[in-house]
């Protein structure tokens, strides 16, 4: 797409308070105006990140709580909603994703809404949506995702291991994919360990999903047919043991997500916003079980209907910021305009817009 669109900017002190920030969301929402995108019962998905455990970075449910309440105001029905992980953890499966969320206070007595997982109980609740893609002519997306009217994008943007970036792409592609549609999505990843580094400390064995880490002359080893690519082991590991190509396989994937983004909102572009908060920026995504330190201060809150253009924002103003995107000073090695260009490429969005400070 070579048309121009628009995304609205709110800024925030470098060092921002809760306040602040809601009293931002509260602003930048009112501008672009709820009641010219969605409808009187409209079912209106608000798609989040909830945080693993003892992360504190992610988007707090009192600003959630705003969004749900200029929502409500349209007359529309707002749900809260997430999908399972492909990893072991706090998150891959409804039960424990849903015990774990009431636990960092997504619950709808703090928000006003209801949480409801995207694809099942056990992640295999899916829709087959048809595309025109370049890699795919369909993708699986969670089912409940596409039987809602409407869908509000909240990312909180952040480094990523395999794509560069974490924001709105990687929250919709990866985010709202089914299982199987999310290991399609890392099917070409192949990480290995590299012996004269390993420890054998065990983590990488007790995070894989698959148990295709096993012990072998008393290292790490992955064994490649059994890998299903979705990255555990890179972000698990202290000592740089676990090795991947980057310059393949992150292509391939963020391709990937580019094109289950699409099949996110392939049927309701007319009935879709993206937020991408600069708040708490950390190297890694908010799937990390720890808590991280901020490497980019606050900056502000966008707002786009073009979720390309909404990434690419968010690249250029934390370059603007700190001499660097955000990519780059997370993991230098990956380009994340790879899926931003495939995005325009298959009509999701475009990267040129226009700026309007708020």
């Amino acid at each position: 797409m070579s048309i121009s669109s628009t995304v609205y900017f709110i800024p925030l002190q470098k060092n921002s308070v809760m306040e602040e920030r809601i009293e931002a969301t509260d602003t930048l929402i009112k501008s672009i105006g709820f009641d010219e995108i969605f409808d009187k019962n409209d079912k209106i998905g608000i798609k989040l990140h909830i945080g693993e455990r003892n992360n504190d970075t992610h988007i707090a449910p009192e600003i959630i709580h705003s969004i749900v309440a200029e929502v409500k105001k349209t007359g529309s029905r707002p749900f809260l909603t997430e999908t399972s992980t492909l990893y072991r953890g706090s998150r891959s499966d409804a039960v424990s994703h849903l015990t774990h969320a009431f636990e960092h206070g997504f619950t709808i007595e703090k928000t006003g809404a209801p949480f409801i997982m995207a694809d099942g109980l056990v992640g295999n609740a899916e829709t087959e949506v048809p595309i025109h893609g370049i890699l795919f002519q369909s993708v699986n997306i969670a089912r409940e995702i596409t039987l809602a009217e409407g869908l509000i994008a909240v990312s909180h943007a952040t480094g990523h291991i395999q794509a560069g970036l974490g924001g709105c792409l990687k929250n919709l592609g990866m985010g709202l994919a089914s299982r199987i549609g999310k290991m399609r999505q890392h099917s070409s990843v192949k990480p290995y360990i590299g012996e004269s580094l390993c420890t054998f400390c065990g983590l990488c064995i007790k995070w894989c999903p698959v148990d295709t880490i096993i012990e072998k002359n008393g290292k790490a080893f992955i064994v490649q047919d059994k890998c299903i690519g979705c990255g555990e082991c890179l972000a698990v590991c202290s000592f740089d043991a676990v090795k991947y190509n980057w310059g393949v396989e992150s292509s391939r994937l963020q391709k990937s997500v580019a094109e289950h983004a699409l099949g996110v909102i392939i049927d309701k572009r007319n009935k879709v916003l993206f937020l991408n908060y600069m708040t708490d920026m950390t190297k890694d995504c908010d799937c990390l079980g720890s808590k991280q330190k901020r490497i980019i201060s606050d900056i502000g809150i966008l707002a786009s209907r073009d979720p390309v253009a909404v990434d690419q924002a968010t690249l250029d103003l934390t370059k603007q910021a700190s001499g660097a995107n955000l990519a780059s000073i997370s993991w230098p090695r990956i380009d994340p305009q790879i899926q931003l260009e495939h995005g325009e490429k298959i009509g999701l969005g475009s990267r040129n817009y226009k700026l309007i400070k708020l």
